[in-house]
């Protein structure tokens, strides 16, 4: 039967692949591996030089296809769900044509495939039709939160609170009642900038794990206004950026 990896190949440095990880890169036939246009080359060339790095006397192909594009003026839900389908069908027809009956084939997911990735939901669709069988094995990889967390030292969590993991989209509409330390990820609007509070510290990072890093932490009001530079300097010079960061109350 067909096997298809999906395995989490962390945020950007090939030093954070695991064991399991390496293991199963070196049972793959077939990497299956979504370009997102030439702005994001950096991302598709990772995963090349993983393969390179770490698959040791066995044969291999890497077979790229266009990712299709979310549909930036319908509402979100809807263009997500649009999105995942035709990716489904994109998934569908690689995984049918390009693998035969006892081949393995891969999906390297960008941090971890548990966390903010769209590839098991997509796979879970592919199981549900059935229209192509295989089996599927999830492995875990070292994700964003966990790289921002180590590159600023600091633990994520505090004794006895809560961490709340959101998004720019959720935090615009307000922090959450009763949580002092949230995670943002995919914020391209850089909604922090909507709080107003005087006692919010920020541990933001971009390309994390990266030799482009950018590390930023302090007073939110004080730094604020440097990340969204920053980071809009960043985009403007790789087309492409991505960032996550902790905002925590001071005191709590």
């Amino acid at each position: 039967m067909r096997k298809i990896f999906i395995i989490g190949i962390g945020a950007g440095n090939p030093d954070h692949l695991t064991v399991q990880a390496i293991n199963a890169l070196n049972q793959v036939d077939v990497f299956f591996v979504m370009d997102k246009g030439q702005e994001k080359d950096d991302l598709v060339r990772l995963r090349k030089d993983i393969c390179e790095r770490y698959i040791k006397d066995r044969p291999y192909r890497i077979v790229e296809t266009a990712d299709p594009r979310r549909d930036p003026s319908a509402p979100y839900d809807a263009a997500v769900r649009a999105w995942h389908e035709q990716r489904a069908e994109i998934y569908e027809r690689l995984i049918a044509e390009e693998l035969g009956e006892d081949d393995c084939g891969a999906f390297l997911v960008w941090g971890d495939p548990s966390l903010y990735d769209s590839t098991l939901r997509i796979i879970d669709q592919l199981v549900e039709r059935r229209k192509v069988v295989f089996e599927h094995e999830v492995i875990p990889g070292i994700s964003a939160i966990q790289v921002l967390a180590a590159q600023h030292r600091i633990a994520l969590n505090r004794i006895g609170r809560s961490v709340h993991i959101t998004t720019g989209r959720k935090l615009a509409e307000g922090l959450p009642d009763g949580i002092d330390d949230v995670l943002v990820m995919l914020d391209g609007d850089c909604s922090f900038k909507a709080i107003d509070s005087t006692d919010i510290d920020i541990y933001w990072g971009a390309y994390l794990g990266t030799p482009d890093e950018i590390l930023i932490a302090g007073d939110l009001r004080e730094v604020g206004g440097d990340i969204e530079r920053k980071r809009a300097e960043a985009k403007a010079r790789k087309g492409w950026v991505m960032d996550t960061y902790l905002l925590r109350k001071r005191g709590a």
